[in-house]
């Protein structure tokens, strides 16, 4: 039984997530951007899960979540899930806070990153970037390019630690939208099995995933100096730095 966290866990994949491993016996702990969106997991925490709130587009809320976990005691597991499609808190949402929690939650076994198929079209292009979401400067798509990387850097810099990153596929979910393509069951399977299988494959680190099956991301993301660069800005952005095993 593992002790897991996963961001963005009222709706869409996180709470998919959450339901089917809590259903296994694992002990979760889930994630609501404000105290009212805690509603929408009423259900989950009737059995048995935990919870946290706080607004990952908000750095000082984001350091408030970091400090929630804590106290709940060590994680097994962190699954980054939160996201947002559009806007000025793409960045905020979809990088800094990862990268935040990253750093400041006491390190677990694993660490899954959500990933996209459309980090492919995303620019390797630091400058200008609006870390803080005053201003709309990065797409989702580069969001999750620097996401992927971010990924990439800790598996490289943490080897006692599984990090992996995950296309979910095109779902639908609120983001994805009723219309999507994909099977929703497959697109939080692979996070779940990351999270806890024992297949060796699942404890492979520095992998890209998309239904539980290995593939390559944009050559960037594995890029040692940019990764480097990627990791240099967001500690001169928030103050806070990812060390080194």
């Amino acid at each position: 039984m593992s002790r897991i966290f996963i961001t963005g866990s009222a709706d869409g994949l996180g709470k998919a997530a959450a339901q089917t491993l809590l259903a296994e016996g694992h002990q979760v702990v889930v994630h609501a951007r404000t105290g009212q969106r805690l509603d929408a997991v009423q259900d989950l925490l009737r059995q048995g899960a935990q919870s946290v709130v706080g607004d990952l587009s908000d750095l000082q809320q984001t350091l408030g979540v970091a400090e929630q976990v804590n106290r709940l005691g060590r994680m097994d597991v962190v699954i980054h899930n939160a996201g947002v499609y559009s806007g000025a808190q793409v960045l905020p949402v979809n990088v800094v806070a990862p990268y935040v929690l990253t750093a400041l939650i006491t390190r677990p076994d694993r660490l899954v990153y959500l990933s996209s198929g459309m980090h492919r079209g995303g620019r390797a292009d630091l400058e200008d970037l609006d870390w803080s979401g005053r201003t709309t400067t990065g797409s989702y798509s580069d969001s999750k390019l620097l996401v992927t990387a971010l990924a990439m850097a800790v598996a490289r810099l943490w080897p006692d630690v599984v990090s992996s990153a995950v296309d979910p596929g095109w779902v639908p979910t609120k983001m994805g939208g009723p219309g999507a393509p994909d099977d929703l069951r497959l697109g939080h399977l692979t996070q779940e099995w990351l999270a806890t299988s024992e297949d060796p494959e699942a404890q492979v680190s520095g992998a890209y995933w998309h239904h539980q099956r290995r593939i390559e991301p944009h050559a960037a993301a594995r890029d040692v100096a940019f990764q480097d660069e990627l990791l240099t800005a967001l500690e001169r952005a928030t103050g806070i730095a990812l060390r080194p095993s």
